[in-house]
C-alpha cells in the first residue's frame, strides 16, 4: 500500500502496548533490548488487528515521550519494523503500518467443499447449517402453488416480486421503522446487494471503512471492485465499536462507504448495543458517508428473554444514511438466495435501473418461496429452529474446544454462527494448511483483516454438533501441535506472533 489511511495518536498507541499481557519469563530467559520489545510490541498489535495496516504510526519524539523511553528506543523500533515489512516510511509522510510481502492472504477456507470430500473432512469453513426441514420443502410446495400467474408474464422483476417488496417492508414497519415498499428491493443474496451498492456509491480507488475484522468475502467482493479498504479495529471482547476510532477514521479518511455488521458480528459475534448504534449514524452523517448495515445475522439470537437493539435504520428516520442489507442465507438456508436493500426511495430507484446491466433480476420461484415463509408464520418457526441448532452447536464446540485446546481463548457470543479464536500464539494460516492435512478445514484469520491481519487468529462456525464437534476438536488440536513443532523448530512456518 503506498500511502496511510488513518492515524493512530501516541497516548492511544502507548495504551494498547500497556495492554498487552506478555507472557512470563521462563527460568533463565534474557529479557530483549528495548527496541525489539517496542518493535515486537507493535508488530503484535497489527497481526492482531489492534492496530490496521495502513495506520499512520506517531512520530519518534511523540511516541517516545508518551511511552517514557528515548528517541533512540523509538528509532530503532521503527527500522527493525521496516526491515521486517512491517513498517513503510517516506520523506515528508512518516511511518505507517505495513505486511510483508511475503504474508499473502490465505486462499482457502471459505469456499465451499467439495461433494467428494465430505465423508473424510470436517469442514468449518463456511458458516451455513444444513436447510431447516420441513419448512424448506414446504416453502417450495407454496410457491409452485402461487407459480402459474407468473409463468404468464415474463419473469424479470428488477426491484423484486411487488407482494415480497411490501412483506418485508411491513416487516420492517412492526419493528417501528416506517417502511413503504418502493424502499425495498429483492437481490440475489446480500452479496448481490452489497455489491450493487459498491457499484452505485463507489468508483475504483474511492475509500470504504471496514470493521477489522470483518466478514472475508465481502472483503475480497470490495478488493476485486478495485476499492480502497480502510480498516477499523473492533472494540475488545463482544462489546461492538470502538466509536472513538470510527470518528476518527471518517474524519481524517473520508471514506465514501462503510460497511458494518451490527448484529452477531461475522467473525467476532459482537452486538453493537443502541448508544453505539446511535453515535455511529450521527457520526457517518457528519462525515457524509453512507453507512452500509449487514443484517444478514440479525435474527440468531440465542437468548429468548433477551431484547434486541433497535435496528440501526431507526437512527436513520430520514434515510440519508443507511442503506440496509437483509438475507434468507443465514436465519434460513444459503441455499435460498434471496437478500434485499431497504434504502430512500430514489437510491432504490437507481439500484433497479443499474441492474439492467447486471443480473436483471432475482429468481421468481425463490422468492415466491420467502413470500410464502413469511406470510404464512413458516419463517418463524424456522428461524427458531435454526437458533436452536445453532445454540447446540455453539455450546458442544465450545467444550470441545476449551477440553482439548485449553490455550486457545474466545469469548462465547449469544447469537450469530461464528467464533473467533486466538489461537494460542500459533499462526492462523499455518493451522489452516496443516489442519486440511488432518481432515478439518478452518479458515485463517488473515482472511477476515485487510492486508494480513490476524496471523494469529482462527473463526470457527457452528455448524457442527455432538461427536462431530469433539472430533473436530481433536483434529485441530492435532494440526496444532503439529504447526507448534514447526514454530519451535524453527521451520519454515509464516511469521507468528512474539508475546
Amino acid at each position: 500500500m503506498a500511502q496511510w489511511t488513518s492515524a493512530i495518536g501516541s497516548t492511544q498507541l502507548a495504551r494498547l502496548l500497556t495492554s498487552q499481557q506478555a507472557r512470563p519469563a521462563g527460568p533463565g530467559t534474557r529479557r530483549p533490548p528495548a527496541y525489539r520489545a517496542l518493535a515486537d510490541g507493535i508488530r503484535l498489535l497489527v497481526l492482531e488487528g489492534r492496530v490496521p495496516v495502513a495506520a499512520r504510526l506517531p512520530a519518534e519524539r511523540e511516541l517516545a515521550q508518551a511511552l517514557s523511553v528515548s528517541r533512540t528506543t523509538v528509532a530503532a523500533a521503527y527500522e527493525a519494523l521496516r526491515g521486517e515489512g512491517f513498517l513503510e516510511s517516506r520523506r515528508g509522510a512518516g511511518s505507517w503500518t505495513a505486511v510483508p510481502a511475503g504474508n499473502p492472504l490465505p486462499a482457502r477456507g471459505l469456499e465451499p467443499l467439495p461433494p467428494e470430500a465430505l465423508g473424510s473432512m470436517i469442514d468449518l469453513g463456511t458458516a451455513a447449517l444444513p436447510a431447516p426441514e420441513p419448512w424448506l420443502t414446504r416453502a417450495v410446495q407454496g410457491a409452485l402453488e402461487e407459480l402459474p400467474p407468473y409463468a404468464h408474464t415474463h419473469g424479470d422483476y428488477p426491484a423484486g416480486l411487488p407482494a415480497l417488496r411490501s412483506m418485508i417492508a411491513e416487516r420492517y414497519t412492526a419493528l417501528g421503522i416506517p417502511t413503504m415498499p418502493e424502499q425495498i428491493m429483492v437481490t440475489t443474496g446480500a452479496m448481490g446487494a452489497i455489491d450493487a451498492i459498491c457499484h452505485l456509491f463507489a468508483g475504483r480507488g474511492e475509500r470504504v471503512a471496514v470493521e477489522s475484522p470483518s466478514y472475508a468475502n465481502i472483503l475480497q467482493l470490495m478488493r476485486e471492485a478495485s476499492l480502497r479498504l480502510v480498516p477499523v479495529a473492533m472494540a475488545d471482547g463482544l462489546t461492538g465499536w470502538d466509536l472513538d476510532r470510527w470518528r476518527q477514521v471518517l474524519r481524517d479518511a473520508a471514506p465514501r462507504l462503510a460497511y458494518v455488521v451490527a448484529d452477531f458480528h461475522n467473525p467476532t459475534g459482537a452486538l453493537a448495543d443502541e448508544e453505539q448504534r446511535r453515535s455511529l449514524v450521527d457520526a457517518a452523517r457528519s462525515a457524509g458517508t453512507v453507512l452500509v448495515v449487514d443484517e444478514t445475522m440479525t435474527e440468531l439470537h440465542f437468548d429468548p428473554d433477551h431484547v434486541m437493539p433497535r435496528r440501526v435504520c431507526a437512527f436513520d428516520p430520514a434515510g440519508s444514511t443507511v442503506i440496509t442489507v437483509g438475507s434468507a442465507s443465514k436465519a434460513f438456508w444459503a441455499g435460498m438466495r434471496i437478500g434485499w436493500v431497504r434504502a430512500a426511495p430514489d437510491v432504490i430507484r437507481s439500484l433497479v435501473a443499474a441492474r439492467a446491466y447486471a443480473d436483471l433480476g432475482t429468481p421468481v420461484l425463490e422468492q415466491l418461496a420467502v413470500h410464502w415463509l413469511l406470510s404464512t408464520g413458516g419463517w418463524e418457526a424456522a428461524v427458531q429452529l435454526r437458533r436452536d441448532q445453532a445454540r447446540d452447536n455453539r455450546d458442544a464446540l465450545v467444550a470441545a474446544v476449551r477440553r482439548e485446546l485449553p490455550g486457545w481463548s474466545f469469548d462465547v457470543p449469544d447469537g450469530g454462527l461464528t467464533l473467533w479464536v486466538k489461537a494460542g500464539g500459533l499462526s492462523g494460516s499455518r493451522l489452516a494448511e496443516v489442519g486440511e492435512r488432518v481432515g478439518v478445514r478452518v479458515p485463517s484469520g488473515p482472511r477476515f483483516g485487510v492486508d494480513g491481519a490476524f496471523e494469529g487468529y482462527v473463526r470457527l462456525p457452528f455448524t457442527v454438533g455432538g461427536a462431530v464437534a469433539d472430533e473436530a476438536a481433536t483434529r485441530l488440536a492435532a494440526a496444532a501441535r503439529l504447526v507448534g513443532e514447526g514454530q519451535a523448530a524453527g521451520g519454515d512456518v509464516p511469521r507468528t506472533l512474539i508475546a
